[in-house]
């Protein structure tokens, strides 16, 4: 079902720019301006993504408690946005792990440091209903990546899926390895 007011009002309704809806919505910016246009039709998956976007609330406090929460956890902890795997915060106990500044990452991509196992899992999350709110949490076990700036540690790790204030969803990664003396 189509949003009831054209797509149009309700971005400028939410203060967003078509790129920004581009975003969130994994598209490009003049697939939105086709939407808003009529050029092009949305998919029934589009329209109830577009729902979700438009019915969340954005809650900058909910988001900056979120990453208050995860900068201060004692578990080696992180949370990534879920399409993009940019990092969005790192807990202390992350930080200690990674041979890196944080700050130099926030922001950025930390898919190209996966290991085999984290890229495997990534591959079967669409067919597990993961983007489909089928599942909100999986567990796996990881092996090394042998990157010496962002090393990640073999071991037992857990995805998390949360939605974030603006619509979009986020991705706590929490890695129960044990940490070396």
């Amino acid at each position: 079902m189509v949003p009831t007011l054209p797509l149009r009002h309700l971005r400028r309704l939410a203060g967003m720019k078509q790129s920004h809806l581009a975003d969130l919505m994994g598209v490009t910016q003049s697939t939105v301006s086709r939407w808003e246009s009529g050029s092009l039709s949305l998919t029934v998956e589009q329209a109830r993504a577009l729902q979700a976007i438009f019915a969340a609330r954005p809650d900058p406090a909910q988001d900056a408690a979120l990453k208050r929460l995860v900068e201060t956890s004692m578990s080696p902890v992180h949370l990534i946005c879920d399409r993009t795997h940019r990092l969005l915060a790192a807990s202390p106990a992350r930080a200690a792990d990674w041979r890196a500044s944080i700050d130099d990452y926030l922001g950025r991509s930390l898919l190209v440091y996966a290991s085999d196992e984290i890229l495997a899992a990534e591959a079967r999350l669409k067919d597990m209903g993961w983007y489909d709110g089928e599942l909100g949490s999986l567990a796996f076990d990881t092996g090394a990546n042998d990157d010496p700036d962002i090393p990640i540690r073999p071991g037992p790790m857990l995805w998390e899926r949360v939605r974030l204030s603006d619509g979009s969803a986020g991705r706590l990664v929490t890695s129960f390895c044990e940490r070396p003396a």
